[in-house]
């Protein structure tokens, strides 16, 4: 019965977005590993693995990346081509390996230290963070040495577990984090460490009612109003039926939160949350990212967030893509909210709006009004993605991992290419036209075997990098040469392609200007 009733939510679903949104079943173009057609670079050390997490300098010339028990830093101003700078080891010594597997933890796949968070603290140091034989331990790191600074305990800013994500950014030299805080990794935490001014470092109430059952996924910053966003999955408990339903929420926190007087002390305030709808069934969200609006446009409200959803029931690989706008989320913090009811446990709507719930400076508040915002802290609303149905759906693929770059093509339109990753490493490039998604290009960029961990985009150097168990492969974001003809050329589709008149080959179109769209067989040859 239950997956009939999936297999009904998907046909509906399918109905809904209609054919335009769902992917066609092959690509233009598809790749093997390592094709000569569409080579890839492959960094990867005999004595390194698990490269889990990546951070792309301010000037895109340097990649740095997690791995167990080693943190490297990648030389790649060339875009293509990695080279490593430097690496320093960051292993637990084997007292620590002890302690760790006398505790039932797995010597090799669990007590190593997988740096699982790496953050720019400032212009010249960036902080990691890493599992460390499940007793998480943290540093600072010299940018271009590599020289460690090691900090005197990390609980609640990074996993013990190196399965488990987590959420993490730092605004003004201050480090936001969303993290399983306790060794069996069942106490979810959304905190603020290394407070400056004086301040605090806060947290919130370790009540079962505000994050339940959570599975961090990533985290924004909202400039404009100072405020933190945090994306992750929990159990539903509004709906007061008896099977657990999974939701995709975003939750918002002040940066500038120092807890109340009275009560909430060194406990936020401002810490409110609301549901991410994207299409039933798919409503588990596997991972999402930002793309902030051109320069020339200033308003940081039409920032979008590109989320990829999978089902929580579905047995086939199957995943939809919506799209969401900043102003939507924070029209949804506005309100109406709900209540909870401490004695009922049911939750019920708010009957008026109020200006407290979600706002920063409330750490002068009464008594009473901090006791109604412990209570009242999840909108009665959601948030609809952009146009109110996804940008595509996949019958074929569970994808994990997303990046998004947007593009000028030869018609003068801007255009977003999406980057979509499978966890066994397929990569389809796709293209967002008015006239619905495309498929330009299916990349198998790992070996059978490998497992995906990462994926970080540099849209100025034209690269895609993906980290895995194995290494780090940069994979170009266009690969115009593999349309020999100008008819190829112009099929593919590729806003990043146009045919060269000068050179009689198809080139991309920020690098060589004389490009145009037209039509074979004539002025293009």
């Amino acid at each position: 019965m239950a997956v009939a009733l999936v297999l009904l939510l998907v046909a509906i679903a399918m109905d809904a977005v209609g054919t335009d949104a769902t992917l066609p079943l092959h690509a233009h173009s598809s790749f093997p590993f390592n094709s000569p057609d569409r080579p890839l670079v492959r960094f990867s050390l005999p004595d390194t693995h698990n490269f889990s997490t990546l951070l792309l300098s301010d000037d895109h010339d340097t990649l740095y990346v997690g791995a167990r028990d080693a943190v490297l830093s990648l030389n790649v101003s060339a875009g293509d081509v990695l080279t490593l700078k430097k690496k320093v080891s960051w292993r637990p010594t084997d007292s620590d390996v002890d302690v760790c597997r006398s505790k039932g933890k797995n010597a090799t796949m669990e007590c190593g230290n997988f740096v699982g968070v790496l953050q720019h603290l400032n212009a010249s140091h960036v902080y990691a963070c890493g599992s460390f034989a499940f007793n998480p331990r943290d540093a600072f790191l010299d940018a271009d040495t590599l020289a460690m600074t090691r900090l005197p305990a990390a609980r609640g800013r990074c996993p013990f577990s190196p399965w488990q994500r987590s959420a993490a950014l730092v605004a003004d030299g201050e480090l936001f984090t969303a993290v399983m805080a306790d060794f069996k990794g069942v106490t979810p935490l959304i905190a603020r460490h290394f407070s400056k001014g004086g301040r605090p470092d806060v947290s919130q109430e370790l009540s079962p009612i505000l994050l339940e059952e959570a599975d961090f996924v990533g985290s924004a910053l909202d400039a404009a109003q100072r405020k933190v966003l945090f994306f992750f999955n929990e159990v539903a408990k509004e709906f007061n039926v008896r099977d657990e339903q999974h939701v995709a929420r975003v939750a918002s926190v002040c940066q500038d939160d120092v807890g109340g007087v009275q009560i909430l002390q060194k406990k936020w305030t401002s810490l409110v949350k609301t549901t991410l709808r994207c299409l039933p069934p798919f409503a588990v969200l596997r991972d999402i990212v930002a793309l902030p609006p051109p320069p020339e446009d200033g308003e940081s409200a039409h920032t979008l967030f590109y989320a990829i959803f999978s089902s929580q029931w579905s047995l086939r690989p199957e995943s939809a893509v919506c799209a969401f706008r900043l102003a939507s989320l924070r029209e949804a913090f506005a309100g109406p909210y709900r209540h909870f009811d401490a004695h009922t446990h049911l939750w019920s709507p708010l009957q008026a709006k109020s200006s407290d719930f979600g706002q920063c400076g409330l750490e002068g508040a009464s008594h009473s009004k901090l006791e109604e915002v412990k209570r009242t802290f999840l909108t009665d609303g959601h948030v609809d993605p952009e146009q109110s149905r996804p940008l595509l759906v996949s019958t074929r693929h569970r994808y994990s991992r997303v990046a998004v770059m947007s593009v000028r093509a030869a018609d003068g339109w801007s255009y977003q290419l999406l980057f979509l990753l499978t966890e066994n490493g397929i990569l389809h490039k796709v293209f967002l036209s008015l006239r619905g998604p495309r498929v330009i290009e299916e990349i198998a960029v790992l070996e059978r075997g490998d497992h995906v961990t990462a994926l970080a985009l540099s849209a100025s150097k034209g690269v895609a990098f993906v980290g895995s168990w194995g290494g780090v492969t940069a994979v170009p974001v266009a690969r115009c040469s593999a349309h020999p003809s100008c008819g190829r050329c112009l099929l593919a589709r590729d806003p990043l392609c146009g045919w060269s008149r000068s050179r009689k080959l198809c080139a991309r179109l920020d690098q060589e200007p004389g490009q145009e769209e037209c039509i074979c067989g004539g002025g293009c040859q």
